[in-house]
């Protein structure tokens, strides 16, 4: 269906308000309001919602996006995560939508709770999965880290270390030609753009603003994320008052490419009528 569906082709032009970009995005499905919004996780875009966007159906229309930095959106240097969230909502103003379910994996994860704290009257519905509101106090020499590794060695070399965090031996074992081309798109990232997301990443911190959100809100996990383990979704949970917390038996850290069918039976919820 995700194939099929896609009837628009992804667009791309800068909106001069404030900061914020346009993002390339791709209509997946064309079905009832709130549109139901998939922010995709660091150094991939959003193709890679192409398994779960099959489970979801087309009862809802859906919006998969290319973050700034990533994909098809215009690239850029230095940027924040509510540089991010900016530019989500005003992609979304531009194609007519005032109010959406926001679902972000990792990164995109981040970017969902900082829409969700920046314009809580467009967020109808929240999906954070496989995320965090904090890596640590450590988090931003870590990030430093890994950008300054893929600026010395190339994204390639980080492929290997992706891949463990990403799937269980399981998976890469029955779905290999997937995960390949999951690496084939982390490789291409344009590199200003990675080190500018990883530096995002490490400087982000939402905790104390996770009280405010009042969205009906699930959070996901896979039982054995390396990245952002159970304890970070438990500490979402614990802050976002009425939220839901589920933890995928077996799963690590791209729970919606490797268990799609159970991610979407969590997050449909969100839009129950």
């Amino acid at each position: 269906m995700c194939g099929a569906q896609a009837n628009h082709e992804p667009s791309v032009e800068h909106r001069h308000w404030d900061t914020a970009v346009r993002l390339a995005t791709v209509i997946e499905a064309e079905g009832a309001s709130p549109a139901v919004v998939l922010l995709h996780s660091l150094a991939l875009e959003g193709s890679m919602w192409g398994p779960l966007v099959e489970d979801l159906g087309d009862a809802r229309t859906v919006v998969t996006m290319d973050l700034r930095g990533h994909g098809r959106s215009p690239k850029d240097s230095s940027f924040t995560i509510a540089d991010m969230a900016d530019d989500v909502v005003t992609t979304l103003e531009e194609l007519g939508h005032h109010r959406a379910v926001i679902v972000g994996l990792s990164m995109g994860g981040c970017v969902a709770q900082a829409v969700a704290i920046r314009y809580p009257a467009m967020v109808a519905g929240l999906g954070l999965i496989d995320t965090t509101a904090w890596y640590g106090s450590d988090a931003p020499q870590q990030w430093a880290d890994r950008a300054s590794k893929a600026r010395e060695h190339g994204m390639a070399s980080l492929s290997q270390f992706q891949l463990e965090r990403w799937f269980g031996p399981d998976f890469l074992e029955t779905h290999r030609d997937a995960a390949e081309r999951l690496l084939e798109v982390f490789a291409a990232n344009d590199l200003d753009s990675y080190v500018a997301s990883c530096h995002a990443m490490g400087a982000f911190d939402a905790r104390e603003a996770l009280g405010a959100i009042r969205a009906p809100t699930v959070v996901i996990v896979g039982e054995f994320d390396p990245a952002t383990s159970p304890e970070h979704a438990a500490e979402i949970h614990a802050r976002v008052p009425g939220s839901v917390l589920h933890v995928v038996p077996s799963a690590k850290h791209l729970t919606p490419v490797e268990c799609p069918t159970a991610v979407a039976d969590l997050l449909r919820p969100l839009w129950a009528d």
